[in-house]
């Protein structure tokens, strides 16, 4: 077949693989704005409108949100989080609850089997990050740090398939606790995760599973429906603790 001049269309798709994997790679994180128009024109040496559909084609993927007058931000590492992002950012906060008690409770039992040195290292630095997060008394710098030690006993469950569901997840989760978390980090309704971790560090899968399937529940309202901004995520005198998904009483111990 002779060769021919590439087509628009291949160039456009060429400026979505490297914008793709800026976000996939973290080089732009969720909740970062990515260059402008005019200077990814000049970065990446393409046509205005090459650059326009490009980053349009990659909001209707659900990994960038365009907002006037403000810029465009990444929302999602990845089409599948993207479009979870979308689908359930409406869901009810129990029914998220049940899911995060599941998947989280698997995988901190597998965790507790399969940790390396490695990863009860992270998992360490991870806890401490939480700790110092709430002491800073910053709300989104302590949602951030959450799931990140959350979405690290996953990693350590060594299961692919876990880690790339849970990670797609990772935004869903974060604002559910966002909601819950509100702006202003209560004292008295914090809870650490040290009993996870040291169930995981000692090879315990029943206790890091119980440990891990109450945390979710422990986010919702007396009434079960979350989202209050009154930092109920590791609230011991009012939770009353929770079931897990299979209706089973857990203790409240985390958010």
């Amino acid at each position: 077949m002779p060769l021919t001049s590439p087509r628009r269309s291949a160039l456009v798709d060429q400026v979505i693989a490297q914008l793709r994997n800026q976000i996939t790679s973290g080089e732009w994180p969720v909740g970062s704005r990515i260059p402008t128009e005019p200077e990814l024109v000049e970065l990446m040496g393409v046509a205005r409108n090459t650059v326009r559909e490009a980053v349009r084609a990659l909001a209707h993927n659900g990994l960038l949100d365009i907002r006037q007058g403000s810029g465009t931000y990444v929302i999602a590492t990845s089409e599948l989080a993207g479009v979870m992002h979308r689908r359930f950012a409406g869901a009810e906060p129990r029914h998220i609850a049940e899911l995060r008690s599941t998947l989280e409770s698997s995988a901190a039992r597998l965790a507790a089997e399969r940790r390396t040195e490695r990863d009860l290292v992270q998992l360490d630095a991870l806890l401490a990050r939480r700790e110092e997060a709430w002491a800073g008394g910053d709300a989104e710098v302590f949602v951030a740090a959450d799931v990140s030690l959350h979405m690290a006993v996953v990693t350590a469950s060594h299961n692919d398939v876990l880690i790339e569901l849970y990670a797609d997840l990772g935004e869903l989760v974060a604002d559910w606790l966002r909601a819950d978390v509100g702006t202003v980090l209560d004292p008295a309704a914090h809870l650490d995760h040290a009993r996870l971790i040291e169930a995981i560090r000692r090879g315990d899968g029943d206790a890091a599973a119980s440990e891990a399937a109450g945390y979710p529940f422990v986010c919702l309202g007396k009434d079960g429906t979350g989202g209050t901004g009154g930092g109920k995520c590791g609230e011991v005198k009012d939770a009353g603790g929770g079931t897990d998904a299979q209706g089973a009483p857990v203790t409240p111990v985390g958010g």
